[in-house]
């Protein structure tokens, strides 16, 4: 199996061509947007026109998808295009050859299933050991073909390690300065997560999501449609609103949808005994057990669901309310860094629901 086509992003794809061609493509990119809209697809496509012998020698703007980079590259097995995402953590301190070998297994579980995969969980990271796996294929010959790209999808997700600084100021060194021919390629749905230390080393690009056409096609892939169900054609087209990607999540994201809605509902009670009593029970809904995994999911969907509420008010008229619902999202991005720590997610909870009320009803 390969990789499913790249749906839509066809005038940012040109952009990134016609740079490449021109010599102006950074070394180190970031592409942010929202979750689902295909960034660590757009950023494995790009990797594939870096590598690919025809576009080098022609100045393709797509890969021409039949030389041997292109047909490794398009399986996920290139060694010259590495992939990157998060993961469950592996305990230890695994040797690089432990990271890839991970990594690949999961590459080739997702080529295996039509070339999709589901959003990454919230107990998932990018683990140091991951960082230092990066610096140390960079520092080695390309493989195959003239250049190396590196894909680091969910950048956000890097872990920081107490202990760790070594390999952290390796990797940030290398964002900084690639060795020649070397191409580093970030995603992230939440670019505001990341260590100021590494916005500043990357050149940041906008992956706006995609059209109704796009998503339609998207739906129409056989793939998908296999992948896709229990819902009608409309009904997943309003649902993924420009990302759907969100449409292959499991079962996980769904709770993590469903408990951001219940926490949204508690937040909008009135000030009232009753109002209060319905925070306090959705606060004590969740675990006492680590921040990270299915709370941190159920944070990330809650800033979903706040996006689609705004647009909501924006599209019916309600402006104030709409910026009120907007400014809601600054309450959860600060919770959901304080979720990174070893915190109680109770405590969490009733604090973001307290800020949430202040600010949706003033």
């Amino acid at each position: 199996m390969a990789h499913r086509p790249v749906f839509g992003h066809r005038a940012l794809r040109e952009r990134l061509a016609a740079a490449w061609h021109a010599g102006r493509l950074p070394s180190s990119l970031l592409l942010v947007g929202r979750r689902g809209i295909g960034k660590q697809r757009l950023a494995l496509w790009l990797g594939q026109l870096l590598l690919c012998e025809r576009a080098h020698a022609e100045g393709l703007l797509d890969p021409c998808g039949s030389c041997q980079q292109c047909r490794y590259a398009a399986k996920g097995s290139h060694p010259d295009l590495r992939w990157y995402f998060p993961r469950p953590n592996i305990t230890g301190d695994p040797a690089p050859e432990v990271i890839q070998a991970d990594l690949s297994e999961v590459i080739a579980e997702r080529m295996t299933a039509d070339g999709l995969w589901a959003p990454s969980l919230g107990s998932e990271g990018i683990q140091v050991a991951a960082a230092r796996s990066i610096v140390k294929q960079a520092s080695v010959r390309p493989a195959m073909a003239a250049r190396a790209v590196f894909v680091v999808g969910d950048a956000e997700r890097m872990v920081a390690q107490e202990g760790a600084d070594q390999a952290a100021n390796a990797f940030l060194k290398l964002l900084e300065e690639p060795p020649p021919g070397t191409t580093l390629i970030l995603t992230s749905s939440e670019p505001g997560m990341l260590l100021p230390t590494v916005r500043s080393r990357v050149v940041t690009m906008r992956v706006p999501p995609l059209s109704r056409t796009d998503v339609e096609a998207f739906l129409d892939d056989p793939a998908v449609a296999r992948r896709v169900t229990g819902m009608s054609r409309e009904e997943a087209i309003q649902r993924s609103a420009g990302a759907p990607g969100e449409l292959l999540a499991g079962e996980a994201t769904a709770k993590a949808f469903a408990s951001a809605r219940k926490l949204l509902d508690a937040a909008i009670q009135p000030s009232t005994p009753v109002g209060t009593a319905e925070r306090v029970k959705a606060a004590a809904r969740h675990s006492m057990a680590g921040a990270r995994g299915a709370f941190t999911d159920t944070l990330e969907a809650l800033v979903v669901v706040l996006h689609e509420r705004t647009r909501q008010l924006v599209a019916s008229g309600h402006e104030p309310e709409a910026r009120r619902t907007a400014q809601a999202i600054m309450d959860v991005e600060a919770t959901k860094r304080r979720a990174q720590g070893n915190v109680n997610p109770q405590l969490l909870v009733a604090a973001l629901l307290a800020a949430m009320h202040r600010t949706l009803r003033p």
